[in-house]
């Protein structure tokens, strides 16, 4: 393994004046967690043998508890050390394409930054704690280049458009009307609602790749490109990006399922039905994925699932009163409970409306439906009052 050769040799391998380092930016694939595109870096050296890919983006599934500590958001990333027809290949089968830029630097300077790659290659220093929006597999390389570079490195960002949330561009790479955008749009809290700075945009592997293309090194009287040469080594003919088929999508079936229940609170109304298996399976169903949301803010170390106002309609109590609204006689607390519910959907909207939190545009129906049929549980619920 080459991993194993950059730690055995780790004081000994020097490059040579024929050396090249590049940024290797990787297109999106047709899995969810490769729809935002990969980012790595390569080295390059005829004379010395030597063409390895530095990849910041690799764990271990056999870690310990690897699914808990993921979904803690503890899980840790490695810097893996690969041959460069070995990782690129993988790229072509996935149908990705693949766009190098290699780097003018001096040969002091790649030699600093070669050795800054080999210590991160070490065992004690190739894990750290992953982090989506600002230290993942396209912040690294810029942070590791702005360290060894340090004021020389000018980094420009102004051909970034301005005015974007971190949600916002989240969405421009996945589709809002696909289940993973839906379940991130739920999962995520209104801190990724706040613009983002234009050098937070570099979490995506595209704007890091832009950065870098604009970016300048500077000794003090002279000023040259960071990018000598850029070029695709990968284009495929048809690429395979993340899809997902319209008639079972978000707002297709969500949508048949808010119907659904419209229809059902319609003829109830009609009828003059008592609540039933269907209240307490809306507020069940609610109340666990608000458990699930709470679990996310307060349970783990992920700093994009805080301040999440999707518990707005998830209220993880629901759970309780699904077991109180089926009863012939509900306890008393239900009714305001069944308000404080309304008052909650009005909140969210209101937080909508002025920009706190965004919410999936595939839930508005789904709303308007939770909303018709809590409306439909305090007229019912009233009435049995008032007969009792």
């Amino acid at each position: 393994m080459i991993l194993h050769t950059v730690r055995a040799q780790n004081n000994t391998i020097q490059l040579s004046s024929e050396a090249e380092i590049s940024l290797i930016t990787i297109g999106p694939g047709p899995e969810l967690y490769d729809s935002f595109g990969h980012t790595a870096i390569r080295v390059k050296d005829p004379r010395r043998n030597i063409d390895w890919v530095f990849n910041y983006g690799r764990f271990n599934f056999n870690t310990p508890n690897f699914y808990m500590k993921f979904a803690r958001g503890q899980l840790l990333y490695t810097l893996w050390v690969t041959p460069f027809d070995e990782f690129i290949e993988d790229y072509k089968v996935q149908r990705r394409w693949v766009k190098e830029q290699i780097l003018a630097l001096d040969t002091q300077d790649k030699k600093l930054f070669f050795d800054f790659l080999k210590n991160n290659a070490k065992d004690e220093n190739r894990e750290y704690l992953y982090d989506f929006f600002f230290d993942n597999c396209a912040t690294r390389p810029l942070d590791a280049l702005k360290s060894v570079m340090g004021k020389q490195l000018k980094i420009d960002y102004s051909s970034f458009p301005e005015g974007f949330t971190h949600r916002e561009l989240i969405r421009d790479n996945v589709h809002w009307n696909t289940w993973g955008m839906v379940g991130m749009d739920i999962a995520i809290g209104s801190v990724t609602d706040r613009l983002a700075t234009k050098e937070e945009y570099a979490f995506l592997p595209e704007y890091s790749m832009e950065a870098f293309a604009n970016s300048t090194i500077s000794d003090g009287n002279t000023k040259e490109p960071l990018v000598s040469k850029a070029e695709p080594l990968f284009i495929p003919e048809k690429e395979n990006t993340y899809k997902e088929l319209f008639v079972i999508s978000p707002i297709v079936i969500i949508s048949l399922l808010s119907l659904l229940l419209l229809y059902k609170t319609y003829t109830d109304h009609k009828n003059e039905r008592p609540l039933g298996f269907v209240d307490a399976l809306v507020l069940f169903c609610t109340g666990i994925i608000g458990i699930l949301l709470a679990f996310l803010w307060f349970g783990t170390e992920h700093t994009t699932t805080k301040w999440n106002y999707n518990l707005l309609w998830a209220f993880p109590f629901h759970i309780i009163a699904s077991f109180a609204i089926r009863k012939v006689a509900p306890p008393r607390w239900i009714y305001p409970y069944m308000k404080l519910s309304v008052i909650l959907l009005a909140l969210l909207g209101f937080h909508w409306i002025i920009g706190v939190q965004q919410y999936a545009y595939a839930l508005i129906p789904l709303f308007i439906a939770l909303a018709v049929r809590y409306m439909y549980m305090l007229k019912v619920i009233k009435k049995s009052r008032m007969t009792v």
